[in-house]
């Protein structure tokens, strides 16, 4: 019997975890589709003439390139030039890596400024619209002094570029803003950072948010949905509510053996068994921004409860640094934040795509109130980029 637990139990859970990472080493950086949509190469969207407008959504764009090399700021502004001015430009949150924008003096201020610069700059250039969201590091990762350090980017980007709908929602609040975007077409953005946060977040018009009690805005985010069901509804935000990735509780086999690797990727001392304490913590409980944790899991459950009540709803958010799509109850859910790092994503579950690589996804509206999305990716031997997926979101009654 002591031999069936020295020799057999431990033989069997080392050819297990080979056999998972061989797995995981085998698709890793390489796309995965649903059965039904392997053929996707084989379907084309309407002519370009019929384009009524173009979303292009990019997250977690923090550690980009400020001289001009960054090879996802520039795939953006090929799709600049494609969309011209029938386009918007959708940043995801999580604008500035690694605790937004500090104050003067402050040792990260700098890079943070020229990070922040690159993506006014690429706006500005751009006749068609450009959003920011603010997502948990623009928040100074979710702790105390936080809301200050997401006001004084805000204020940054506000004095840069005048137009009063280029921060979304307004001075931190929860939202929801709305733009719409062309004819049949509307964004809505919303602050899922808000329900997560530590320490002060805005609520009342003395921070000017519309609302004194959060209740209020779940009812406002219901009657703008109801009383806009004739048209394509896009809402934006940097929190996913579905995910095959980190802040889904996805791990990977690497990561449990050689736990230390998610504090620096070179640090590989094994510690098996006891390495999958804090994977499991984070699936089971969660850190703060993880889907869950307490209140994630009470933000996720709020929103659903609403989404799940109407069809043909897109919602798009970043914070995994993956490219992924689910559809799910009528509904499209996608996760776009790739603009400057990538991470592991595990394929099948509820997702029909999956991609670690870098990029962004473009959602486009034609005449025929189509809508097609589009996953964009930087491709390694041309600087043309590359399509990694294409979808016809199926549209119900």
């Amino acid at each position: 019997m002591l031999v069936y637990f020295l020799v057999i139990i431990p033989t069997l859970l080392f050819a297990f975890f080979v056999f998972t990472y061989w797995q995981e080493r085998k698709y890793r950086r390489k796309p995965f589709y649903r059965l039904s949509d392997v053929g996707w190469q084989r379907l084309a969207p309407p002519p370009e003439e019929e384009l009524v407008h173009s979303v292009a959504l990019i997250g977690d764009v923090g550690a980009l390139a400020t001289d001009g090399s960054d090879p996802v700021i520039n795939l953006v502004s090929q799709w600049q030039q494609e969309a011209q001015d029938k386009g918007t430009m959708v940043f995801l949150g999580d604008n500035i890596y690694p605790i937004g924008l500090p104050e003067e003096g402050h040792r990260h201020r700098p890079t943070a400024e020229a990070r922040l610069n690159t993506i006014i700059k690429s706006i500005a250039a751009y006749p068609g619209k450009g959003i920011l969201l603010s997502g948990n590091h623009d928040w100074l990762k979710g702790r105390t002094g936080g809301y200050e350090q997401m006001l004084r980017q805000e204020l940054y980007v506000r004095e840069k570029i005048q137009e009063p709908e280029v921060y979304l929602p307004p001075n931190g609040c929860p939202g929801p803003s709305e733009i719409q975007l062309a004819d049949g077409v509307l964004l809505v953005v919303i602050n899922t950072q808000w329900f997560v946060q530590r320490g002060e977040k805005p609520l009342g018009h003395k921070q000017d948010c519309p609302y004194t009690h959060i209740e209020e805005f779940f009812v406002e985010l219901n009657r703008l949905l109801k009383r806009n069901t004739h048209q394509q509804v896009l809402i934006a935000a940097h929190h996913p509510l579905y995910s095959n990735a980190l802040h889904g509780g996805k791990f990977t086999v690497k990561q449990h053996i050689f736990p230390l690797t998610a504090m620096h990727k070179r640090i590989y001392i094994p510690l098996p068994l006891f390495g999958s304490v804090y994977p499991f913590y984070r699936r089971f409980f969660g850190a703060y921004e993880d889907m869950s944790h307490r209140k994630y899991k009470q933000m996720r459950k709020r929103l659903l409860r609403i989404f799940h009540r109407y069809n043909n709803l897109i919602y798009v958010a970043g914070h995994d640094h993956n490219l992924q799509h689910f559809e799910v109850q009528n509904n499209h859910y996608i996760v776009s934040g790739s603009g400057s790092k990538t991470a592991f994503v595990k394929k099948g579950g509820k997702a029909t795509f999956t991609l670690e690589a870098l990029g962004f996804f473009v959602v486009n509206f034609y005449a025929n109130g189509q809508a097609w999305l589009e996953c964009r990716t930087v491709a390694e031997d041309t600087s043309l980029g590359q399509v990694a997926f294409r979808k016809l979101l199926p549209m119900h009654a």
